[in-house]
């Protein structure tokens, strides 16, 4: 009598295992994914050093135009840091990452990936891991020189400032996903980008943080809802401690309550942001 074994298919199990019990499988998959995607920005060095001296520079030109010491500078620093994480998220996150997905997709790279053992979500996390390094680096390069060259902020609540950059990432990350699926080609992309960042840019909050002084009215609470204004205005939060009705508060516990409103939205675009990817993201060419 003879038995038969079914042979399993290693790809299949050992995704499977990764999708099971623990995460260091995944975590590793996405490290090495990141490694690669990591490489190529290294490489390309000349990107990678203008990247990192535009937030330096912006602010030395600002403080050398402007100078300082006055109260109007010592409100720059605050602007200054909130115009560079929304241009570092918007374009670096968003943009550079619709263009690198649509890219992959069309050298067949995405498509090579998923015969391997990760899943697509931890593809697209690989991918996202450098954009989200240089996205840091360009924050945090840009507190420091406003902290060098202005009056640095209190930081009421750095944890705030983390929300927003990470939450951010994560959410321009999932729409650039979404968006790259509407993109026939690298230079497509340009359009398909274009819709949300002519939208959400204008009612980001940098002219004004608070409803109080920024756009008021109607205006003002669209804006509030839009994919952009909740870093803006977690940021200012965390490093000024005023919110949204220019208030000034002073302690953690304020400014998380105050900062909740923010999160939600943050959280409902993610939302908004997973779907349309399942829904829209491609992972071949279009024949």
């Amino acid at each position: 009598m003879t038995t038969t074994t079914p042979t399993r298919n290693p790809s299949a199990s050992g995704r499977a295992a990764g999708r099971g019990g623990s995460a260091a499988p995944g975590l590793r998959r996405i490290a090495a994914l990141a490694r690669s995607e990591l490489l190529l920005l290294v490489r390309n060095r000349t990107a990678l050093v203008n990247a990192l001296l535009l937030p330096p520079a912006t602010v030395g030109l600002f403080s050398a135009i402007n100078g300082g010491g006055d109260d109007a500078s010592a409100a720059a620093g605050p602007l200054l840091v909130n115009v560079l994480t929304i241009m570092a998220l918007a374009m670096v996150v968003y943009y550079n990452l619709t263009v690198a997905y649509v890219a992959r997709r069309e050298e067949l790279v995405l498509k090579r990936y998923l015969v391997g053992e990760s899943s697509r979500s931890e593809i697209l996390a690989g991918a996202a891991v450098p954009a989200f390094v240089v996205a840091l680096a360009q924050t945090a390069l840009g507190i420091v020189a406003v902290s060098v060259l202005f009056e640095a902020p209190p930081f009421t609540n750095p944890l705030l400032m983390v929300i927003a950059v990470v939450g951010g990432t994560v959410m321009l990350t999932a729409l650039a996903a979404a968006t790259s699926g509407l993109s026939r080609t690298v230079e497509s992309a340009q359009l398909t980008t274009f819709p949300l960042l002519i939208v959400a840019l204008p009612f980001a909050g940098l002219l004004g943080s608070g409803t109080g002084d920024g756009v008021a009215g109607v205006l003002g609470t669209i804006g509030t809802f839009t994919p952009l204004r909740p870093i803006t205005d977690l940021m200012t939060l965390g490093m000024t401690g005023i919110d949204r009705d220019g208030r000034l508060l002073t302690t953690f516990g304020e400014t998380v309550a105050a900062g909740r409103l923010s999160v939600l939205v943050l959280l409902a675009w993610t939302a908004i942001g997973v779907l349309a990817a399942r829904r829209f993201m491609r992972w071949e060419p279009r024949r």
